[in-house]
């Protein structure tokens, strides 16, 4: 038996409250890798992460004033939402749980099962393309590095173990005589528990699957707490297969199905209920999120700003184009797969000087398990509430068709209303990199966001969508010098254009209003 001590630092998922001391067997407990210390207690890390959003645009706004610090003021709302709501989220513990999820450095051999032909074929890439974007996503971790890769053929890549005999006893035989190689990286997207369980006793390394190495890359990248719940989230499937496996092995051994002492109920059903606890807390909390999310879209709605979300796969350009829309120095894009994992929204003005939001998204990847995406549904509902959607591809990539194509099944997956997919724009980005044909497409613009080509067109293209989109029209109206309607207007509308007739002491005022505020206007003033 050990002893488990909460205290102020940590506290145990099992919901206990501060300082009580509980027991449990931990010999074959969920959370035994924790480290354990020499007075018999072993303590739960609790990452408690905060955001500091001192780059806002509200807040370089908020010195010059202006048009943009009304957006910018909404971006500010968002940061201060949900920094409340990771103050109110601090309990729950958040380090990984499984052994795919911990911490160090990795030797990897990539191995990528290629499918001849079927109806498992990927038909838009190749297995040298995907082995490339593999590789890419192994240097996304700190201190993870290939070894080498191997591309070997399989005709049945749903089989027990991917490959036919023969060609299993080659691949154990190379990783055996690469003593160097400390992890395979199994390029499919899921392998089973019991797969994977086999695999590492018979190569004697740490097997990872895209589903696991994704995970990984999520979790180095997570900055705030929401980030961290929802790969949280993600993380259970590994834990109910861990799970599965290590009661089948204390089966064997004649141990899986005796009651726990005192508790009336065995190993694998105490396991199951922390893990449908810890399952119940996490989405508890990211209902929260939620929650405060509905809210800032409803400020969002009765303020009139435009919202426009840039998607795309991953590493495609999205962060650096709405840096050089919105002129925000504070971004700093990175040249990562999965650099951005949290939704942060950008005060940016329109040609016109109408103000708006740009909402930056978590990329896009093929080959990921759907309940991968469930776990960012939540981030991902921005995008469902948004005016206009940009879809920024990375032109220049050689699989940028098979790209397009994730993307678009991930959107029609979510839901989206079809008018918001009809309008939504298309942007080729990184045409410094290659020669670029003239489009003929009316909905796809070719720009470099690294170096401003293109992007006048797009800003003029983006404001035509985003006026037809949210009902706004240009009206002229003629005002009273010495009344408010003028500041009313520069308040609740986009004004263009100020001509004072000095005679009668009036002046015309050409603004972009939507129909609503317009209401407003004559309500007020036209009596």
């Amino acid at each position: 038996m050990l002893l488990v001590r909460a205290s102020r630092a940590v506290r145990c998922c099992c919901s206990y409250s501060l300082h009580k001391t509980v027991t449990f067997q931990a010999r074959h407990s969920l959370y035994s890798a924790h480290k354990v210390h020499s007075n018999g207690h072993f303590h739960l890390p609790l990452s408690g992460i905060r955001c500091f959003f001192s780059g806002s645009p509200y807040w370089k706004a908020k010195k010059h004033g202006g048009e943009h610090s009304k957006a910018g003021n909404l971006t500010a709302i968002d940061d201060y939402w949900l920094e409340e709501v990771e103050e109110e989220l601090e309990d729950l513990d958040l380090s990984p749980h499984t052994a795919s999820l911990l911490q160090g450095a990795h030797r990897v051999f990539i191995v990528h099962p290629d499918v001849k032909w079927g109806a498992k074929k990927d038909q838009l890439s190749t297995a040298d393309l995907q082995v490339a974007e593999a590789a890419a996503l192994v240097h996304s971790l700190p201190n993870w590095s290939v070894v080498n890769t191997l591309i070997m053929s399989t005709k049945s890549p749903d089989s027990k173990l991917i490959f036919g005999k023969g060609n299993f006893q080659t691949l154990t035989d190379v990783i055996k005589g690469h003593p160097q190689i400390t992890a395979v990286f199994l390029n499919v997207e899921r392998l089973s528990s019991l797969t994977e369980k086999e695999m590492e006793e018979a190569w004697g390394v740490k097997v990872f699957d895209r589903y696991t190495v994704v995970l990984n890359i999520f979790r180095f990248n997570a900055h705030t707490k929401e980030a961290k719940l929802q790969i949280a989230l993600a993380e259970l499937p590994l834990l109910r297969s861990s799970l599965k496996n290590e009661t089948a092995h204390m089966d064997q051994q004649g141990g899986g199905s005796r009651y726990i002492m005192g508790s009336g109920e065995t190993f694998l059903e105490v396991q199951q209920r922390l893990l449908k606890e810890r399952e119940i807390k996490i989405k508890n909390a990211l209902e929260k999120v939620k929650k405060k999310r509905n809210l800032l879209r409803t400020q969002r709605r009765r303020r009139e700003f435009p919202i426009i979300s840039i998607l795309g796969y991953t590493n495609s350009g999205k962060t650096t184009l709405i840096k050089a829309l919105t002129g925000d120095e504070g971004l700093q894009p990175r040249d990562q797969l999965f650099a951005t994992l949290d939704v942060t929204s950008h005060a940016g003005l329109l040609p016109c000087h109408m103000p708006v939001i740009y909402v930056d998204t978590i990329g896009f990847l093929s080959q990921l398990p759907h309940n991968l995406i469930e776990s960012f549904s939540a981030t991902l509902e921005d995008v469902v509430h948004s005016d206009l959607l940009i879809h920024v591809r990375d032109i220049s990539h050689p699989e940028t068709t098979k790209q397009k194509a994730s993307v678009l099944s991930v959107l029609k997956n979510l839901g989206l209303p079809q008018q918001l997919l009809d309008t939504m724009i298309e942007v080729q980005n990184k045409i410094d990199l290659i020669d670029m044909p003239e489009n003929t497409e009316d909905s796809v613009l070719s720009v470099s966001a690294l170096h401003g080509h293109g992007l006048e067109d797009l800003k003029q293209q983006v404001e035509t969508a985003v006026m037809k989109s949210t009902g706004r029209n240009v009206v002229t109206i003629k005002v009273n010098l010495e009344s408010p309607q003028l500041s009313w207007l520069y308040k609740e509308a986009s004004v263009q254009e100020v001509k004072v007739l000095p005679e009668d002491g009036t002046a015309r005022v050409r603004v972009i209003i939507t129909n609503s505020a317009y209401g407003k206007y004559r309500k007020l003033f036209c009596k």
